[in-house]
Parts: structure tokens; C-alpha cells; sequence
């Protein structure tokens, strides 16, 4: 029994008691403080009926008709034309507890019944927003597919449409460079030239890298491995830029995918996050295991991603760097779909932002299983 169920008791008990003490002690010719107390005995039967239902308000009844009962037979028996009149008050005491305990029973059923619905309604509500946002992601995806449908198209008409000129134009302006003296004025335009064409070609590298078609396949990699190898190679640009970095132990377990190309996938992120904080700051690449896949998390303290880019951020083309191609992220986001995994990025303006990526660990059984039905 709960505190606050004995203390109703104790109310009920407590009104039932002193009221039986009043009708015990006033006198007979008292009739209409009488009239007033056993009226009162209804107060407690209605409250235990509210409270407990049909077995409160019943038992409540039944013992206020044994308190009442023997100051009906002893006190009120002399008087023939008023003892009928109390018999009726203790059928009533019966009739409305049993009446106030079965309404109270019923209500109180109802309103489970109507929780439980509402806890369903609200079950299948998230469920339906979950479908829904499911469907968004599945809409964007096949949406992204279109886009690089057509550049994959595109792409093969401009590899040498593209390339063969560049090249042209690249050994002409090597060969004016050498023309002139290193102090000539038409010196530094051959330079500028040469830049520029190197840039172009990079350009098309990425483009060409991006838009080709490159299934995930059975390969499995230490991503632990791979990392330390570009925190190596960044490790200049880091110190440089007064970035500290903090990496995640070389003894993650192996996932799905292709080393080389998550080399490139995890570079991007490294060297994002180092172009973010020009000023310093702190690059942190944390690990965890969730389930069937491995969690990295690439975090930096830099300027933060507005929120109207987000959306946008893995678009190809898509750049808010003066020099960038947009072609980073894009090029990230389908190596880590193609190997089954899931890249998502959240941010905050001013205070940096947070690179994750799921990956699918390639010891898992399950894995395993769908990789030998493959």
C-alpha cells in the first residue's frame, strides 16, 4: 500500500468515525442535527467510491450501515413513524456507494483504455515520422544518382575533349617559359599560365574521379592503420597552423571498404578541418563501436558550417571556398556509400564542426553472412 492510498484510508476511516461519535452522542430529540449527521455518511462512501471504485465505495457503505444500524435498533426503535425512514437511509448508503464505485470503475477503465491508445497513436506516429524522414533520405539519394548519372555521361565525352588541349596548352607555355629570362616581364605570365592549367587539369582529375562508377566490393581495411598514415602526412600542415590533433588508437578493428580510397576519404576530412582553423584550434578523431558498425568522429573548432549549407555540403560542385571545387566531400560521400556506410556532419557556427562517419566492421557475423550471399 502506497503513502498517500493510507492516507485516504486513514480520511475515510477518520470521517466515518467522527460522525458515528456525533450521532452517538447527541440526543434523540436532537432530530435535525441527526438529519444533518447521517447525511454526512455520504461524503465518505463518495469519496471512497472516487477513489477505489466499486470495492471502496461498497465497503465504505457496508461499515457506515453497521456503525449506523445499532443507533437506529436502540436510539430510534421508540419511535415507530421514524424507524422505517432510517432503514431507507442505509438501502441508500448501499445503493450510491455500489452507484459512485462502479461509475468511478468504469470512468477509471476508460481513461486506460485511452492512455493505451495514446501511447499507440503516439507509437505509430514516430513510426510514421521515422518512414517518412526514411523516404526524404531515400528521395535525396536517388536524386544525388540522377545528378551523377548525367556526369557520368558527361565525363566520358570531356576526358579528351578536355585533357588533349590542356596538355597542348600546358607544352606551349613550358616551352614560351624557357623562351624567356627568368627576370622578363612575360616571364611570370608563362607561370601563371602553367598554374593554371595545372589547376584545371586537378580540377578535371576530380572531376572524372568523382563521376566514375566504383562499387563497394569485399575489401576490408584497419582504418587505424590508414589514419595514422594521413596524420603523418599532415602532421606539417597541423604543426604549421597551430592545429592540435588528437587521434584515435591504431588498433580499431577492420571494416568494409577499399584502404586507398578511405585514404583519400579521411585526408579530405583531415584537411577540411585544417582549412577551417586558420587561426589554430584543436582537430579531434575519435572512435567507438555501435552495434555492426565502427564510428569515427572527425571534430574541429573552427568556423562551423552555416545551416542552410548543410543540406548542400555533400553536393558536387557545391564549394564555399574561394578556390575549392566542391568536389571533396562529394567525391568522400560516395566512397563511404559505396562501401555501405553513412557520413553525416552537424555544426555550429562560430564553434566548429563534427564529421561522422559509420562504418561497417568487417569481422561482424552478420556481415560476414551477407558478404558470402554476395
Amino acid at each position: 500500500m502506497t503513502r498517500s492510498t493510507l492516507i485516504k484510508w486513514v480520511c475515510l476511516l477518520g470521517m466515518v468515525a467522527g460522525i458515528s461519535l456525533m450521532h452517538y452522542g447527541t440526543a434523540t430529540h436532537h432530530a435535525h442535527a441527526h438529519d444533518v449527521l447521517r447525511r454526512l455518511y455520504y461524503i465518505p462512501i463518495i469519496l471512497a467510491g472516487l477513489w477505489f471504485a466499486l470495492r471502496g465505495g461498497f465497503g465504505v457503505a457496508v461499515l457506515v450501515s453497521c456503525l449506523y444500524a445499532p443507533h437506529v435498533v436502540f436510539q430510534w426503535g421508540r419511535l415507530p413513524t421514524v424507524h422505517p425512514e432510517q432503514y431507507l437511509e442505509i438501502l441508500l448508503y448501499n445503493v450510491i456507494g455500489i452507484l459512485t464505485g462502479f461509475l468511478a470503475g468504469r470512468e477509471h477503465s476508460q481513461r486506460l483504455r485511452a492512455e493505451d491508445t495514446a501511447e499507440h497513436l503516439s507509437a505509430s506516429y514516430q513510426k510514421l515520422r521515422e518512414q517518412a524522414d526514411m523516404i526524404l533520405d531515400i528521395e535525396d539519394q536517388l536524386r544525388r544518382a540522377d545528378r551523377l548519372t548525367a556526369l557520368g555521361e558527361l565525363s566520358a565525352g570531356m576526358a579528351h575533349e578536355i585533357r588533349n588541349p590542356l596538355g597542348s596548352i600546358r607544352g606551349t607555355a613550358e616551352i614560351l617559359r624557357d623562351a624567356f629570362a627568368p627576370d622578363d616581364k612575360y616571364a611570370e605570365f608563362t607561370r601563371i599560365l602553367i598554374s593554371e592549367a595545372d589547376r584545371l587539369n586537378q580540377v578535371l582529375e576530380d572531376f572524372l574521379r568523382f563521376a566514375r562508377s566504383e562499387k563497394g566490393n569485399n575489401d576490408r581495411f584497419f582504418p587505424g592503420e590508414v589514419l595514422q598514415d594521413v596524420l603523418q602526412l599532415t602532421m606539417r600542415q597541423a604543426y604549421n597552423g597551430a592545429v592540435e590533433v588528437t587521434g584515435p588508437p591504431s588498433d580499431l578493428p577492420a571494416v568494409v571498404g577499399d584502404a586507398g580510397q578511405f585514404k583519400q576519404v579521411f585526408l579530405n576530412l583531415v584537411l577540411n578541418a585544417l582549412h577551417a582553423m586558420p587561426q589554430g584550434g584543436c582537430l579531434q578523431i575519435a572512435a567507438q563501436c555501435e552495434q555492426t558498425y565502427l564510428v569515427l568522429s572527425f571534430r574541429d573548432t573552427g568556423d562551423g558550417i552555416a545551416e542552410a549549407d548543410l543540406d548542400r555540403i555533400f553536393n558536387p560542385f557545391y564549394t564555399t571556398k574561394e578556390e575549392g571545387t566542391g568536389l571533396g566531400l562529394a567525391i568522400t560521400h560516395r566512397i563511404v556509400q559505396n562501401s555501405g556506410g553513412k557520413i553525416t556532419v552537424r555544426s555550429t557556427p562560430g564553434e566548429g564542426s563534427e564529421f561522422i562517419l559509420r562504418l561497417i566492421i568487417a569481422d561482424d557475423p552478420s556481415v560476414q553472412g551477407e558478404q558470402s550471399h554476395a
